[in-house]
């Protein structure tokens, strides 16, 4: 198993964890994702499109909370990936989180996974 690079940002209500697993790039937001923690996420999300990880999973088992910043956080890590022949997968999805996909109708756009191992598995 290749578990290239690794890291972590925190900024009070969100920290993001990152690492490398074979061809994905697994992003871990914790906490609440909205309109002053959107930053924290969208950045490593685009750093990992830039260098070529273009396979991104979003683990949201520990994310508490998110809002319209969030999922445009999201979704524009979608476009991006796929412009670059990639794709972005969720992950673990609490029952709160999922509801906002479901409203939106933003669930039909991402291939969403119970959790991470499913995800690598695809």
């Amino acid at each position: 198993m290749d578990r290239g690079t690794v890291g972590s940002t925190n900024r009070g209500r969100l920290q993001v964890e990152t690492r490398t697993e074979g061809g994905s790039e697994i992003v871990t937001p914790v906490g609440e994702l909205d309109h002053h923690t959107a930053d924290l996420l969208r950045e490593p999300l685009e750093s990992a499109v830039e260098q070529g990880r273009v396979r991104l999973i979003v683990d949201c088992s520990g994310l508490e909370f998110c809002d319209s910043t969030g999922l445009n956080v999201l979704l524009g890590a979608r476009l991006q990936a796929e412009e670059a022949g990639g794709e972005v997968h969720l992950a673990g999805m609490r029952p709160v989180v999922a509801r906002v996909f479901e409203i939106t109708g933003a669930e039909a756009v991402f291939t969403v996974h119970d959790t991470v191992q499913d995800a690598l598995g695809t």
